[in-house]
Formats: structure tokens, sequence, C-alpha cells
């Protein structure tokens, strides 16, 4: 089973961090990502840039709206994603477990099973 690994956290935290610090946090979780990835179940994986450079697409009364900014303003912002193919959903915990406890950043990872669409560019 394909789950997204959902990760939350403050971004005035995370955009706060040094080069320095925000490479060390980096190092920490790419040595959880390293022992997923020899098993071959870890697939693509992003950062998102900060909310200030997304545009949100929104139907208004039928007509399509384009508008600077996130589609909703909260304390935590979704800042990026893992992909990883477990067994089963206590494997996926798990994973999401480790990168936490290197995350200084707090926050949450949502863990959600995917369903794939596209299965010609599913690579997982």
């Amino acid at each position: 089973m394909l789950y997204a690994i959902l990760c939350y956290a403050s971004e005035d935290v995370v955009c706060s961090w040094t080069k320095e610090e925000d490479e060390a946090v980096i190092a920490r979780l790419v040595t959880v990502q390293e022992k997923y990835a020899k098993a071959g179940k870890l697939g693509p994986v992003a950062r998102l840039l900060p909310t200030t450079a997304a545009t949100t697409l929104r139907k208004v009364k039928g007509e399509a709206v384009v508008i600077d900014g996130p589609f909703a303003e909260t304390k935590e912002q979704f800042l990026g994603f893992y992909t990883i193919d477990c067994a089963n959903l206590d494997e996926a915990v798990g994973f999401a477990k480790e990168l936490s406890e290197v995350n200084p950043s707090g926050g949450s990872y949502e863990i959600r099973p995917i369903s794939v669409l596209n299965r010609v560019a599913a690579t997982l």
C-alpha cells in the first residue's frame, strides 16, 4: 500500500532557521529516508516553498478565480510530503515517528493511503 506522509509545521519556525540549522535538520531527515530508500520503499519526497509563493485556484459561483497565497490561513502550513510503500499502516506510522524524532519543528505528520490514478507514471 502506498502512503503519503504529509508534513505540517509552523512556516515561521522553519523559515527562521539559519542555513546551518536547516542543513542539520535535513541531514537528520535524510538518515531516516535512507533506510527506507535502501529497502525500495521510499518514493518521491518534496519540500514545498513557503506559502508566500503559493497560488490558489478556487471556484467562486462557478467561475475559476486565481488568488495569491495558500488556500487557508492556519497555525501550521503544509510544508512537504513523502511517498512510501508500506506493508500496512503500522509501518507508515513508524516512518512518521522516526521523522518526528529528528525534526525539531514540532508540527504533525498526516498519514494517508494513496490511490494511484496515473498508473503509467507510478514508480513505486
